[in-house]
């Protein structure tokens, strides 16, 4: 995992990617779940209505290794063009719970920046960051980086078709 301070808040962040594009563009890209297989090589399969409450089941690829496994986690916030959220309550027989936050803020009209967080909480927060804090900071550079080269990307398309 990362420095000390991340360990002992059970808080995994993601590298903060400027995007030069607008921050409408990038939540469009954010809500098109059924096209994420195209540009997300971390949750490349994600399945919601993205109504408050709705179970939002992912697959997520843990890039160190490649091997796949299947989340179901429920919608908590979705702040147009601001945050997206999802979270793994505590269960009875799990001691997994989690909360995703996806951050986008505006810089410019063309300009904005994203980065995600994943605070483990509930009884088995420090073996669950233990366990899998690594690989979900790599998969959410690597979501980042992805999700700034997809939206670039169309931004460019979009301005070449002007």
């Amino acid at each position: 995992m990362g420095a000390a301070p991340e360990s002992q808040t059970g808080i995994v962040r993601s590298v903060r990617v400027e995007i030069e594009a607008p921050a409408r563009l990038v939540w469009e890209v954010l809500l098109d779940l059924p096209r994420y297989a195209e540009w997300n090589r971390f949750n490349p399969r994600i399945e919601s209505t993205l109504e408050l409450g709705a179970a939002v089941v992912m697959l997520a690829r843990n890039p160190l290794t490649g091997e796949t496994v299947e989340v179901t986690e429920y919608l908590v916030a979705l702040e147009p063009e601001r945050l997206l959220a999802w979270e793994q309550p505590p269960a009875p027989g799990s001691r997994d719970a989690a909360r995703r936050d996806q951050h986008l803020a505006a810089l410019a009209p063309a300009r904005c920046a994203f980065h995600h967080s994943d605070r483990f909480f509930g009884p088995g927060a420090a073996q669950t960051l233990r366990e899998h804090g690594a690989w979900v900071k790599a998969g959410f550079d690597l979501m980042a980086r992805n999700l700034k080269e997809r939206a670039e990307a169309l931004a460019r398309q979009a301005r070449a078709r002007r």
